[in-house]
């Protein structure tokens, strides 16, 4: 089997899976239908992408569709960058501004207009052939990679705000989609670095490597979209979101410095830490595995805001991990308990508010030193 045979079923293999899938996304009833959407287009414009061996197979030669079907990727990672957007706050909503996104994708076709778009047959295939020299592509590869740097900038700041975010006003599981975006978004990453050196490559001598390179890069998306969305298929409880206009406890404390006010006085901060505690000890609300800090804010009748700074900000603690630590604590007592020496650590995980064994681990060890298992064994 020679090399065109290979890449033609690859992207043939490639273009069936993302556009079944694509379809899936749009027809299963979800909550999170704005999301499913949004990855859906980002899997179809993926496979246009990816179906070059089969456009060259059924076309005549150079043409506006063939061209503009290659243009297509300036919208990839802006679409990703909004996929992302919709996943991590759940008042996202789509707006006409986010149309700003495709001016790259604009101007990459405007500057092919005068002498691709816009002339014969003949002069679309001296531009083709002399590609290597021809200035509006070597502009449009630079605009494509500095746009990749850009977004990928940008989404990596959307985890990094969204999780801490989570982190300060949450204490349920749903921190695993953090997790799982920024692997993909690593991937993701590597995979356009190697597109990158594929591109430079080719406006070099070395592009029978570039050919290579890109046959990998064929085979490699489609294993990893189809990695993503096993995950996200298999573990449709990651996706839950925040409210994008949750502010971080660190814009706070800033706001609170440039009006020249106190976080909070130490008489105000001792009484609102003694209700917090009692509460948490009376009330128990940790046992609850999706708890919000609005909910405690609700019960104790601490604004919102002096909550999230007393835990946060003053207790130097994630309300996530501030709520994990009584948990842990609870689960302690369990363990220690003579009477439930029969009571899997399974049971208890979920008893005391966790429902994944790893969270409940990773807890577990972060505040003990040791396992579960082991903290029961040496008692």
């Amino acid at each position: 089997m020679d090399k065109s045979n290979l890449l033609i079923i690859i992207a043939s293999v490639s273009v069936f899976i993302s556009v079944l899938l694509a379809i899936f996304l749009v027809t299963v009833k979800t909550r999170h239908r704005v999301s499913n959407v949004l990855f859906a287009v980002f899997l179809i414009i993926n496979a246009i992408d990816m179906s070059d061996p089969l456009f060259t197979m059924v076309s005549d030669g150079p043409s506006n569709l063939g061209i503009f079907k290659n243009m297509l990727v300036f919208l990839q990672i802006p679409v990703f960058y909004l996929y992302v957007l919709s996943v991590c706050y759940s008042d996202f909503e789509l707006k006409s501004q986010y149309l700003l996104h495709a001016l790259p994708f604009l101007i990459a076709n405007l500057t092919l207009l005068p002498r691709f778009y816009g002339v014969d047959m003949a002069s679309k295939i001296h531009f083709i052939e002399n590609r290597q020299n021809m200035v509006e592509l070597k502009f449009n590869h630079v605009l494509l990679h500095v746009q990749m740097v850009i977004y990928f900038v940008a989404v990596f700041r959307v985890l990094r705000k969204s999780k801490t975010l989570y982190l300060e006003n949450y204490a349920g599981k749903n921190i695993s989609s953090y997790h799982w975006l920024f692997q993909f978004t690593v991937v993701l990453c590597i995979v356009y670095a190697i597109a990158l050196l594929k591109n430079i490559l080719k406006f070099s001598e070395y592009v029978y490597i570039s050919e290579g390179i890109k046959a990998a890069l064929l085979l490699l998306s489609l294993f990893i979209i189809c990695w993503y969305l096993f995950k996200a298929l298999n573990h449709p409880e990651l996706f839950r979101n925040v409210d994008s206009k949750l502010k971080l406890v660190s814009e706070m404390v800033s706001e609170e410095k440039n009006n020249e006010e106190p976080v909070t006085n130490d008489r105000e901060y001792n009484e609102d830490l003694l209700r917090l505690k009692k509460y948490m000890v009376e009330k128990k609300p940790f046992l609850n595995s999706s708890l919000t800090i609005q909910e405690v804010s609700g019960e104790i009748g601490i604004p919102v805001r002096e909550l999230s700074l007393l835990i946060n900000h003053q207790l130097g603690q994630h309300f996530y991990d501030f709520v994990n630590t009584y948990r842990i604590e609870n689960a302690m007592n369990m363990l220690k308990d003579e009477t439930k020496s029969k009571v899997t650590i399974l049971e208890i995980l979920y008893e005391v508010g966790f429902n994944s064994k790893s969270s409940f681990n990773t807890a577990f060890k972060k505040h003990t030193g040791t396992t579960p298992t082991l903290y029961r064994k040496g008692l």
